[in-house]
């Protein structure tokens, strides 16, 4: 089982991995191959940001719990949110 954020923003067990990872205390996420998000694991201090580490079923899920677009991994997503149309264009 994995655990996912729902958009409650609340955790939730699922058969199915997520599609997406995130940072719970920058409140954003990106995809899991995200070249920032593998840099802060890779640290000294990885394990923090590990323990901060969040997985959603998709981009839509984590948008209504409140979490926002990574700027390195997702640009032209995190620019449409910036603009307050990345919801529209993901319909």
């Amino acid at each position: 089982m994995y655990k996912l954020i729902g958009p409650d923003g609340k955790q939730y067990l699922s058969e199915e991995p997520g599609a997406l990872g995130g940072h719970r205390g920058q409140k954003l996420y990106g995809r899991l191959d995200c070249p920032s998000a593998l840099r802060a694991i890779a640290r000294p201090t990885g394990a923090t940001y590990v323990k901060n580490r969040v997985f959603f079923k998709d981009e839509q899920t984590a948008l209504a719990a409140g979490y926002r677009p990574c700027a390195v991994c997702m640009r032209e997503h995190y620019n449409l949110w910036k603009e307050g149309k990345l919801e529209e264009a993901l319909k």
